[in-house]
């Protein structure tokens, strides 16, 4: 009898740690809302897409993106951004997370659910109507909300919309309107409870879009959105502008006689400098309005290989050192400014400029296709977080071998003579 009552004390006992670690977890999910995850320097945020051929509509697995969240954790990413409902990729990258978390319950991401949004007429025959929307954007957000309501404990932001009202994006930009209404609605099931008061809307924008740039984006409808998100996720790219506004990016007269690393490097601390002044703009105009809540990067990133504007036949910013510099002090400064940075992107994807092997958008990656983690992630290397895990089957090893002196043959000094073609 005393061996009876023993084992059903130690069963209920083993019960009772068992539900008790089960509540902690679910108490811990609770407490970690958006707001204490954004701007917490514990929680790194990146970008993901997880495609890894030409073949867009080959879709990575379950398997594939489990192992691409174990690598994500390693590097001590909690946060990931999506950005298309409509495919498989995001809702099974919420079921892999789901699974890994059944796994190990000290296993910890979230998710920022990226809803797409288009224009009438976008990617057809037909002009595009910048006035009104794709009927598509309905489907959207309703496949948004239902992943939302599916795993509450995961997805913690919505974005409705990416680079969905900056003008340059020709083919299926918005007016500010069509995200306002959105976002009204979404922020309408919240106040319902159809989903979390603590799940955070906002839509992800280049920094022109939310008033950083031209006046002409000084709109009352872009007022009225700034007031409705519950948070501004901008996007600023330097690496681009080396082109497109490449002022930043001259060797000015007083830096002509020093040597070319030192050239390097003083103009990656002028491309961190042009990304803070692109969020101060930002800020600044959102202060204007009398409004003030947090402004995070939703995007901004720098590429390893270009053979177009960025690379050795233009302004020469393209290559893993600058990644690396690029990387380090965007970390550095959103760390100490409480900014959260969904640093573009964590591994390549070949399928973005598949005609072109060597267009800057396929390698954007801090890890690239062969599974070789890039010069902004080799002490990680070092350090070992990466052992017993794998991408593709592939042990994950250092680009260029890990020879700095090799990568650093590869460093394109900025082109002075550089003038963006016409």
């Amino acid at each position: 009898m005393k061996i009876v009552i023993a084992f059903l004390a130690f069963t209920l006992a083993v019960g009772c740690n068992s539900k008790n670690k089960l509540q902690s977890q679910a108490t811990q999910e609770v407490a970690m809302t958006a707001a204490t995850i954004l701007g917490n320097s514990e929680y790194l945020a990146i970008s993901y897409g997880g495609y890894r051929h030409i073949e867009h509509a080959i879709e990575p697995t379950i398997k594939e993106l489990k192992e691409d969240m174990k690598l994500l954790a390693a590097m001590g990413v909690k946060i990931l951004r999506t950005y298309k409902v409509h495919l498989p990729q995001a809702s099974n990258v919420l079921a892999a997370i789901s699974e890994l978390k059944n796994e190990d319950v000290n296993f910890e991401m979230y998710v920022m659910l990226g809803a797409w949004i288009d224009c009438k007429n976008a990617w057809t025959e037909l002009a595009p109507d910048h006035e009104n929307e794709s009927e598509r954007n309905a489907v959207e957000i309703a496949t948004t909300v239902a992943l939302a309501k599916k795993y509450p404990s995961i997805v913690k932001v919505i974005a409705v919309g990416n680079e969905a009202m900056v003008k340059w994006a020709t083919s299926y930009y918005v007016q500010p309107k069509i995200i306002l209404k959105w976002v009204h609605h979404l922020q309408g099931l919240k106040k319902s409870g159809v989903l979390s008061k603590d799940l955070w809307i906002t839509s992800s924008d280049d920094f022109s879009s939310w008033g950083g740039g031209g006046t002409e984006y000084h709109t009352p409808d872009l007022e009225k959105l700034i007031k409705a998100v519950d948070y501004i996720s901008m996007h600023t790219y330097a690496y681009h502008n080396s082109h497109y506004n490449p002022t930043f990016w001259e060797v000015p007269e007083s830096e002509k006689e020093l040597s070319d690393i030192e050239k390097v490097e003083r103009a990656m601390v002028r491309a961190k400098t042009f990304a803070v002044a692109q969020y101060k703009n930002v800020k600044n105009y959102m202060t204007s309005l009398g409004i003030d809540k947090p402004i995070h990067i939703g995007e901004s990133g720098w590429a390893t290989k270009s053979n177009g504007f960025y690379g050795q036949k233009g302004s020469h910013a393209t290559d893993e050192y600058k990644q690396g510099l690029y990387f380090q002090q965007m970390r550095e400064w959103t760390k100490k400014e409480g900014i959260s940075c969904f640093y573009f992107e964590a591994f390549d994807e070949q399928w973005k400029d598949a005609a072109n092997p060597l267009g800057s958008e396929n390698h954007f990656g801090l890890i690239n296709l062969k599974g070789e983690a890039k010069y902004p992630l080799w002490d990680l290397v070092d350090a070992g977080v990466f052992n017993g895990l794998t991408r593709n089957g592939k042990n994950i090893t250092k680009t260029y071998n890990g020879d700095k002196a090799l990568l650093m043959q590869s460093v394109l000094v900025p082109n002075i003579k550089y003038k963006r073609a016409n």
